[in-house]
């Protein structure tokens, strides 16, 4: 199977595929192989490099094209393999911690400003098209080395929810990213940075370089899947920090490719949670996305370090919920969607609003939140 990509007048790119062999409805048990020829690209897109190697993850790492992070200036892509599009279920567990799947680093990239408190990564991981997911599941990571806990086994598994779509950054197919903020520990008596406590994992993702190997398991979970059965549906998405993963995987495939015969006409209402401007994800393509659908996103931030609510406290995800919570709970009724991905921490101070919200509209919250479970318009994984 080849593909080359093209750039029309009006600036998509399109690629195209041919097919060498017939495919199959068991897509995901099979190892698809697709890869970008040699043809050049358009020079609008930053793209220099005349030769590639699907097999090789170093082939991603010398080009800039409106797939990366930070390019949001293309307009819709048409997306290929086709056949991601086929099966009826999700796929899931793929490969066991047993028998992980060794996948390939391809960039790491810093993704906050140089006010963030903190160090988040985007990463975008080379699987060849052999670990196949839909957007709202997760991998799993086995960092290398040795458990602590446990002399002569590995690690265990770390879990973070994909980031892109099933067709990934280059809309191959063959790639999936994380969303990864590198977990530190300071010592609360001297301030100090105790390297001896931080997260294995998520350093050992932001500091991967590209052609390092990884361990990967999954793809798992069904919570958060983005139902597509009603492309007119509204969905609002409730996150903090880096909770915001799924959620970019969605809109991207709302806003920035063109699937075929997958047309999004609802509404997509994000509420994203940070400390400051310079912490916040992925804000050129959510504001690129409000730019250009302005009547099917709406695009809400809570910076707790720059903003007050109406009590005069610092500005947080529930303060801006309840700004708008008649509206929501209006949605809701009508059989909204609404999402919820970050800290554990973000939802008893949600909860306690959506309560309180309820109570003032004579409302039980607990027969609403038992309805909106029965519904399945209730999605949460917090971690």
């Amino acid at each position: 199977m080849s593909h080359s990509a093209v750039v029309s007048q009006a600036g998509a790119v399109s690629v195209s595929i041919g097919n060498e062999r017939s495919l199959r409805r068991s897509v995901f048990k099979q190892n698809n192989s697709i890869s970008f020829n040699s043809k050049s690209w358009s020079s609008s897109l930053a793209l220099n490099q005349k030769t590639t190697n699907v097999r090789d993850a170093k082939r991603y790492t010398s080009r800039t094209i409106c797939m990366s992070v930070q390019q949001t200036s293309c307009s819709k892509v048409t997306v290929s393999p086709i056949e991601l599009e086929d099966p009826n279920d999700p796929p899931l567990n793929l490969y066991k911690p047993k028998e992980s799947y060794t996948a390939k680093i391809v960039s790491v990239e810093r993704v906050v400003g140089p006010k963030a408190p903190g160090e988040t990564c985007h990463i975008v991981i080379d699987h060849d098209g052999n670990l196949p997911y839909w957007e709202g599941q997760s991998y799993g990571v086995i960092p290398p080395g040795e458990n602590p806990k446990k002399p002569g086994a590995p690690h265990n598994v770390r879990l973070y929810s994909i980031a892109s779509t099933r067709y990934g950054d280059f809309f191959d197919g063959k790639t999936a990213s994380l969303c990864v903020r590198r977990a530190v520990y300071y010592d609360p008596e001297t301030g100090k940075e105790d390297p001896s406590k931080n997260g294995v994992c998520s350093n050992f993702l932001c500091d991967s370089k590209p052609g390092d190997k990884i361990q990967i398991t999954g793809p798992s979970g069904k919570v958060m899947l983005l139902p597509e059965k009603d492309p007119k549906a509204t969905h609002i998405m409730i996150a903090t920090g880096t909770g915001v993963a799924p959620y970019r995987g969605y809109l991207r495939r709302m806003f920035m490719e063109n699937v075929p015969n997958r047309t999004f006409g609802g509404l997509a209402w994000l509420f994203l949670g940070v400390a400051n401007t310079d912490s916040l994800l992925y804000d050129d393509e959510f504001t690129k996305y409000l730019k250009d659908h302005p009547e099917n996103f709406r695009y809400d931030k809570a910076l707790s370090r720059e903003e007050k609510n109406k009590k005069g406290g610092k500005m947080y995800v529930q303060d801006k919920i309840e700004e708008y919570s008649d509206e929501i709970f209006k949605l809701l009724d009508n059989g909204a969607h609404i999402y919820f991905c970050g800290l554990k921490g973000m939802m008893p101070g949600i909860q306690d609003t959506l309560k309180r919200v309820a109570e003032e509209r004579g409302e039980s919250w607990d027969l609403k939140l038992s309805q909106l479970r029965k519904n399945k318009q209730w999605h949460v994984e917090v971690y």
